[in-house]
């Protein structure tokens, strides 16, 4: 991988406003990509912006959306091409979990859920990706989860929405060989950021064990995509635990998953 694959080239990342979004911009910041950063929060956004701009000396462009709401990503896309943005890099992080019984949880809060996680991420896929091929150059990062691996109870439906985001990814990678563009997904395990709180979940004694810091998994994650990899899943104990689930019968790892979402409340 040259050194200065990234530089001048527009990146661009979805949920930027916080936790693993605003830790993607940096490390693409770093490499000497420019950035539009997506989110709802535009003044947090423009604080990024401004701090991005005032350490690493590239070109920033927020735009605000909430791309949960359907036609967004198509407002989007119209958007940066009347503006003549070329997105080389696409960085599909925004998204957010429900915790509860699926029973408790609201459906409309489920249903906004995967309209962010699965729709969005999908659509900015189908929408970004022919410009990419078209150039001869692409890099996709699908932001999954180690809940992509197992049912989880309590986590239900972003589980079984996380385990799409995995699939969906890697199929698209395979049928991207040969044009120089890859997509990767990434799967992290518990991850300092404002998931949890947004998820209405308080931390476990597991979870405080186990959780890695946001800017050490995007910066796995973005030397991942950088090498072409299909996927990854950040951190040893991470990995190891993804490893060991796979020999045992489903049952057992649904009852586990169960466990760790709840114990040393």
């Amino acid at each position: 991988m040259p050194a200065d694959e990234l530089r001048g080239r527009w990146s661009l990342v979805t949920g930027a406003s916080s936790g693993l979004g605003i830790d993607f911009a940096r490390e693409l910041a770093k490499r000497g990509a420019n950035l539009i950063l997506v989110a709802r929060r535009e003044d947090r956004l423009r604080n990024v912006a401004d701090e991005l701009i005032g350490a690493y000396n590239v070109e920033v462009d927020v735009v605000s959306v909430d791309l949960g709401v359907r036609g967004a990503a198509d407002r989007l896309y119209l958007e940066l091409a009347a503006a003549g943005r070329e997105v080389d890099i696409l960085i599909n992080n925004a998204g957010f979990g429900v915790h509860g019984t699926f029973l408790d949880n609201p459906w409309e809060r489920e249903l906004e859920m995967m309209d962010l996680d699965i729709i969005a991420l999908v659509h900015l896929s189908k929408l970004f990706t022919p410009g990419m091929v078209e150039r001869g150059y692409g890099r996709i990062l699908q932001v999954a989860s180690t809940a992509a691996y197992q049912p989880v109870p309590t986590y239900a439906v972003y589980g079984a929405a996380k385990a799409f985001v995995s699939s969906f990814g890697e199929a698209l990678n395979y049928e991207l060989k040969g044009t120089g563009v890859t997509c990767t997904v990434v799967s992290p395990g518990v991850t300092g950021t404002e998931f949890q709180e947004v998820a209405g979940h308080l931390y476990t004694t597991y979870m405080r064990r186990v959780e890695m810091k946001s800017e050490d998994v995007a910066r796995l994650g973005i030397e991942a995509m950088l090498g072409g990899r299909s996927s990854i899943v950040t951190g040893l104990a991470n990995a190891v635990g993804v490893s060991i689930q796979r020999l045992l019968p489903r049952r057992a790892v649904t009852a586990m998953a169960a466990y760790f979402m709840k114990a040393g409340k």
